[in-house]
């Protein structure tokens, strides 16, 4: 899966990158960002516009992804990460512009289900979270790499009930494509962020799980050495500005 995406937003970044040159200095600059911002970061960048600027071109799929494209060199203004390790992995490689990393958002994490059920469930030490299941699957995304799965994984694993439920994951390529498999039916409950949850009417939240039980959720935002439009820092400046925060506020993200 996470190939498929890489081929995907390489696809993505070649058009473009193969875009006539005369539309070059009208597109706005290239957002690369977590796949859990698609409303709030849609939202920024309609705002943005308003304002009388180029709209930001928004791509958005797993932080792992992104950051390894961005490592790769792949020619994008500003990077979202949902989670601070590869927003660090990209600073490490070198790809980053100095002094322009801040801590953008905080988010929390619950146990969804689909939207007609009557389960709840209350997420804490030796949780039934196995027998909830029944035969189906728990739907996470890829727990090695994509900051929704890690984190998914550290709560279960601190709450003592990783070893009932690591054989019956329905991994997926971010948090996004997790909660799709609940809201398709194709598995009865689902790990994703609050907002997440709060996106789509057709999932509701079982549980939340107790900030303690995971590392803090928070979104990094940071310009990008390949960065050339003159756009991007101004972009960034409104995000992390009272009215960008604002914005990110109505669609459930939390100071971080």
């Amino acid at each position: 899966m996470l190939a498929l995406l890489r081929r995907r937003l390489l696809l993505f970044l070649a058009a473009i990158l193969l875009a006539p040159a005369a539309s070059a200095a009208e597109r706005g600059p290239l957002v690369l960002a977590a796949a859990s911002l698609q409303e709030s970061l849609t939202a920024a960048a309609d705002a943005w516009a308003a304002k009388g600027h180029v709209r930001p071109i928004l791509s958005f799929a797993g932080s792992s992804g992104l950051a390894r494209q961005i490592i790769a060199g792949a020619p994008a203004d500003l990077f979202l990460s949902a989670d601070e390790p590869w927003m660090n992995a990209v600073e490490k490689a070198g790809m980053m512009k100095a002094g322009t990393r801040t801590t953008l958002l905080g988010n929390r994490l619950v146990l969804v289900g689909p939207a007609s059920g009557t389960l709840t469930l209350a997420p804490a030490p030796g949780f039934p979270l196995a027998r909830a299941l029944g035969g189906g699957r728990l739907a996470v995304a890829n727990t090695d790499a994509v900051p929704a799965g890690k984190y998914a994984k550290a709560a279960l694993t601190a709450l003592g009930v990783w070893p009932s439920v690591d054989d019956k994951l329905a991994p997926a390529e971010n948090v996004r494509a997790a909660m799709a498999l609940v809201e398709r039916g194709a598995a009865p409950l689902g790990i994703v962020y609050a907002t997440d949850a709060k996106a789509s009417k057709r999932v509701r939240v079982v549980g939340i799980f107790p900030a303690a039980s995971h590392p803090p959720i928070r979104y990094p935002v940071a310009l990008l050495k390949a960065s050339r439009h003159p756009d991007a820092a101004g972009f960034r400046a409104f995000l992390v500005s009272k009215a960008g925060r604002a914005i990110f506020a109505r669609y459930g993200f939390s100071a971080p």
